[in-house]
């Protein structure tokens, strides 16, 4: 019987290594890569069973990348591998259409039944407990953190890149619009978040996960 088919997506080069090494006894892994945009690239040409993605990717975050992945090959499956436990992250993530979280710290133990519920056509969120169930996680001070399904996928991809550091004519280019069309997001993300500077929206970027701290 043929090997499942895996591709890993994750920025963090050592650790993709690590765990290519400790799949790659039971299943195939067809590629590795490094962003959320070379995913969508790469997983059409690839065609694996899984992908195995983090949350924070550089250029298309996970979350973004997963829905955008989901309506060019529904029928794949998806396991996140990311360092953020909140259960703001795991609705995130099941609403992007994925069927399995596993934190990496826990990634020896819980990674491999992941993978192998999925493929049976099950789901894998041994975290999901923690949700408080009206779709809003609690920050320190006991006030609401708004929701990254409030914005546009426009508007997270342009406070991904932002948060980056990328200015506004890069930005254009790796989106396909106009220096205009990239501000005019910029302005709405300000006024919709409530925000006055760049260092401020890179801020909520990272509490979000588009970014890592």
């Amino acid at each position: 019987m043929p090997k499942a088919r895996i591709l890993l997506a994750d920025d963090h080069r050592m650790f993709l290594a690590g765990i290519e090494r400790l799949l790659s006894a039971e299943f195939d892994i067809v590629g590795s890569v490094d962003s959320g945009r070379a995913v969508l690239e790469q997983a059409p040409v690839l065609k694996p069973d899984v992908v195995v993605i983090d949350v924070s990717m550089p250029l298309l975050n996970g979350i973004d990348t997963v829905r955008q992945l989901r309506a060019v090959v529904p029928q794949i499956h998806v396991v996140f591998l990311s360092m953020h436990g909140d259960a703001m992250f795991v609705q995130d993530a099941i609403d992007a259409g994925a069927d399995a979280y596993v934190l990496k710290r826990e990634a020896p133990e819980q990674l491999i039944t992941a993978i192998h519920m999925v493929l049976r056509g099950q789901s894998y969120f041994p975290h999901l407990e923690c949700h408080d169930g009206n779709g809003l996680q609690e920050n320190g001070d006991g006030g609401q953190r708004p929701r990254l399904g409030l914005l546009t996928e426009r508007q997270r991809e342009v406070l991904q890149l932002v948060a980056e550091g990328r200015q506004l004519k890069e930005i254009a280019w790796i989106l396909g619009v106009s220096t205009k069309t990239v501000e005019f997001h910029k302005y709405r993300l300000m006024k919709l978040l409530g925000v006055q500077s760049n260092s401020e929206l890179t801020a909520f970027a990272i509490r979000h996960g588009l970014r890592a701290d």
